[in-house]
């Protein structure tokens, strides 16, 4: 009786395991279709931005058989599509920092500040209303931005600043700065709710104020995620196109004032682009050459910030 009931037990248990195995097998390879899923979308971006990195190379090489480095990187005249024809960039890429410089000391106070208020102030029927209609600014297309900079900035600013061109740095800075306030303001305000709240209680129950607990206490813990969300904004002020576009106007020069049209690399390559240019000369080389500068520039500020991350990233239980 009992041989029949071990003999029994065996077969069950071989029958489960066997149940066991199928059903381990069919696991894998819904497992094994996700991973190839996963890794085929994967392959999809490192081999898109392998071919854009091939192209600006190739086109930038032939650009630099034509036209000297040292002319391109240190040359103060930018005046490629007419004769007698002159390729330093430097005005375009200062063009671009002045754009980049004014959004920045426009948007980065103004986002951190709207951070703190609410993370650290504002109530939940307040922040309910305040944060999603900031975010709601980061879905406006960049071209309506350019055209309220055109038919109210710009005609505002002229009210209150003499001698301010219709096309001008200022009021393509204001707008830029505009558009990449909610990325500092979002990104912040994550950074900042993620600070235990273990260590504002121990400073409040030090003795220390409100503002001493913000300054002192969350933002230091936060400022690895403040810092990243500095650097990506600025990464999109870099590269911001229509705004700078119909605000800042088309004239590439050296100007220390942002009361006079500038011309900016991303502009630029929207007028090489337009289809007047013939394609294969040198003038049309100069996109790939400006497009290539301003693709290493916005990388390295990707590095860095993903090293910020990585280097004074705070992690809490």
């Amino acid at each position: 009786m009992q041989m029949r009931e071990m003999e029994t037990l065996k077969h069950s248990d071989v029958n489960q395991a066997k149940k066991i195995d199928i059903r381990k097998t069919r696991v894998r390879w819904g497992e094994f279709l996700i991973e190839s899923s996963l890794g085929l979308c994967a392959m999809i971006s490192i081999f898109t931005t392998g071919v854009i990195i091939f192209i600006l190379a190739q086109e930038s090489l032939g650009f630099f058989e034509a036209v000297s480095p040292f002319d391109f990187f240190f040359g103060t005249s930018w005046v490629p599509l007419f004769e007698p024809s002159s390729y330093g960039v430097l005005p375009l890429l200062w063009g671009t920092m002045l754009i980049t410089i004014g959004a920045a000391l426009f948007a980065i106070p103004t986002g951190l500040a709207s951070a703190i208020y609410l993370s650290e102030y504002a109530s939940p029927r307040m922040r309910a209303v305040v944060k999603p209609v900031l975010e709601v600014l980061a879905g406006i297309p960049t071209v309506v931005y350019g055209y309220f900079a055109l038919t109210f900035v710009t005609p505002l600013l002229r009210k209150m600043v003499p001698g301010l061109e219709v096309f001008n740095a200022l009021s393509g800075a204001i707008v830029v700065g505009v558009m990449i306030l909610p990325t500092i303001a979002t990104l912040s305000d994550n950074a900042l709710r993620a600070v235990p709240d273990s260590l504002r209680q121990g400073a409040y129950a030090l003795g220390a104020t409100s503002l001493e607990v913000t300054t002192r206490v969350v933002v230091p813990a936060g400022l690895s995620g403040v810092m990243a969300s500095f650097l990506l904004a600025i990464s999109r002020a870099i590269g911001e196109t229509m705004a700078v576009t119909l605000a800042a106007g088309a004239t590439p020069n050296l100007s220390l004032t942002f009361l006079e049209s500038i011309q900016t690399m991303t502009a630029y390559i929207v007028q090489v682009s337009m289809g007047d240019t013939p394609a294969g000369g040198i003038a049309y080389q100069t996109l790939f050459a400006v497009a290539g500068l301003l693709f290493v520039i916005t990388l390295i500020l990707n590095i860095v910030s993903q090293w910020i991350l990585s280097k004074f990233r705070e992690v809490y239980e």
